[in-house]
């Protein structure tokens, strides 16, 4: 092969490996939901590291802004300091299939994150934090952590759900052309994957919640 083809040939690969949605994602092989044992032991040992008497306060920072799915009875705007909101999770039931993942957001190392708190009633906790553990915990993607929360009724500490960065669901440094492709792309169980991203980026400026790395992603992805 002449010297010319073969940089035809490498200047395609390199074209190919990428602009591939899946380069980065994690075998399908690979994919292992949490058994009910491992679910339930994640829940009792969340919620024996909370004090007695403290209220339940959960952090959302995603879907659970604009779908919570639980009832509560106070409401406020929150900033955690140390984590950020990143697309930064391979979502394999969800919002993708092991065959095709999409992304969600995930809290991952560093920077902070506007979101919002939710106290619920502690007589109605146990349902609840059963039906979160399901939600937020089908696999070991996240680690639930209590995480002091700045209010401006003052600190609280807060459920929240922070990105293992040691699964092979972790993803990060996407380019953003990539990033979108794969949003775009991918459909799960609740649907496309697309969706959801734009249903943050509203629900964060519904909260008067500034996100400019989210903003600028919905911006593009209502372009095409």
């Amino acid at each position: 092969m002449r010297d010319y083809e073969l940089l035809l040939l490498f200047a395609f690969l390199r074209k190919v490996d990428t602009q591939s949605p899946l380069i980065n994602a994690p075998a399908a092989s690979s994919f292992r939901l949490l058994t009910e044992a491992e679910r339930l032991a994640s829940l009792q040992a969340t919620m024996a590291a909370l004090p007695p008497g403290q209220d339940i306060w959960i952090y959302g920072y995603g879907s659970l802004i604009w779908r919570p799915e639980f009832s509560y009875i106070e409401r406020r705007h929150a900033l955690l300091y140390g984590y950020h909101r990143a697309l930064c999770l391979w979502s394999r039931v969800n919002r993708g299939t092991p065959e095709k993942p999409g992304l969600v957001f995930g809290l991952d190392a560093g920077g902070s994150c506007r979101g919002v708190v939710f106290r619920i009633a502690p007589s109605e906790a146990p349902e609840i934090m059963d039906a979160l553990w399901r939600r937020e915990m089908p696999s070991g993607a996240y680690i639930p952590r209590w995480l002091n929360c700045r209010t401006d009724n003052g600190n609280i500490s807060a459920l929240t759900f922070t990105m293992n960065r040691n699964n092979d669901a972790y993803v990060r440094d996407l380019p953003q052309d990539h990033l979108l492709q794969i949003v775009r792309d991918a459909h799960g169980s609740y649907g496309p994957c697309i969706d959801y991203v734009l249903e943050t980026a509203d629900a964060l400026m519904n909260h008067n919640i500034v996100d400019k790395r989210l903003s600028a992603i919905a911006r593009r992805l209502r372009q095409a």
